[in-house]
C-alpha cells in the first residue's frame, strides 16, 4: 500500500463485511491459482520431470491455501460463538503456518492460555501488520503486555530495511477518519478489534525495529 488514504466516511457494517471478504479472497487467489496451473500441466500429458514439478507445485500451493484459510477464519471470521475463548497455542500454530517461510520467523513469547476471541483476533491482525513492515523478511517477536482482563500485546518487527508505513499508522489511530478500501480494511479492522477490547493499538518505530502495540 502506498500513499495516505483520503478523508471520507467510515464504512458501514455491510461495506465492512464486503471489504473483509475481498481481503480474504485476495489472500487466497495466488495459491489457488497455482493449483489450477499445476492441474493444467498434468492435463497436457507432461514429461516426467514436468509432472513432478506440477505435483510439487500443487502440493505446496494446497498447503499454503489451507494455512491461509485457517488463519483467515480466526483473524477475520466468527471462529466460535460470541464470547468464546481461544487457546493462544492454537493461535500460534495458525500464525506460524500463515506467516513463517524461508524469510520470516516468529519468536512467540506468550503464555499458553485461553483468551477472549476478539483479543486473539486482534493479535493475529497485529501480526499481519507487523509482517508488512519487513517486506524482505526478518523476525517478528511477540510479547504480552499486562495480564488477565487487561492482557495486551507487543509485536516487534526486525528485518533488513524495516519500514514504517505512515498510512497504516494513521488507519490504526482513532483520531484519523479515512476512507477505507480493500487494501486499507485490515488495519482499520485491527483498530475496531482493539476498541472492542478496550485497548489502543499503534504502530511506531523503535530503533531499527517497527513495533505494533495494543495496550
Amino acid at each position: 500500500m502506498s500513499g495516505a488514504p483520503s478523508s471520507g466516511p467510515a464504512p458501514d457494517a455491510l461495506e465492512l463485511a464486503a471489504l473483509l471478504c475481498s481481503r480474504v479472497c485476495h489472500d487466497l487467489i495466488s495459491p489457488v491459482g497455482a493449483i489450477v496451473n499445476g492441474l493444467e500441466v498434468l492435463d497436457d500429458n507432461p514429461k516426467p520431470e514436468d509432472r513432478d514439478f506440477a505435483l510439487d507445485l500443487i502440493r505446496k500451493s494446497a498447503k499454503t491455501a489451507s494455512a491461509r484459510l485457517q488463519f483467515c477464519r480466526l483473524a477475520f471470521g466468527a471462529a466460535g460463538s460470541s464470547g468464546a475463548q481461544i487457546d493462544l497455542g492454537d493461535a500460534q500454530a495458525m500464525t506460524r503456518g500463515h506467516i513463517e517461510d524461508g524469510k520470516t520467523t516468529i519468536a512467540w513469547n506468550l503464555p499458553r492460555l485461553l483468551a477472549p476471541k476478539n483479543r486473539v483476533k486482534l493479535l493475529l491482525n497485529m501480526m499481519v501488520i507487523a509482517q508488512q513492515t519487513i517486506p524482505r523478511g526478518g523476525v517478528l517477536t511477540v510479547d504480552p503486555i499486562g495480564e488477565g482482563d487487561g492482557l495486551g500485546f507487543r509485536v516487534a518487527a526486525n528485518g533488513l530495511n524495516a519500514r514504517m508505513p505512515q498510512n497504516i499508522a494513521d488507519l490504526l489511530s482513532s483520531g484519523h477518519l479515512t476512507s477505507v478500501d480493500a487494501h486499507a480494511v485490515q488495519p482499520y479492522y485491527t483498530r475496531l478489534l482493539a476498541q472492542s477490547c478496550g485497548l489502543s493499538v499503534k504502530l511506531a518505530p523503535e530503533g531499527d525495529a517497527v513495533v505494533v502495540t495494543a495496550s
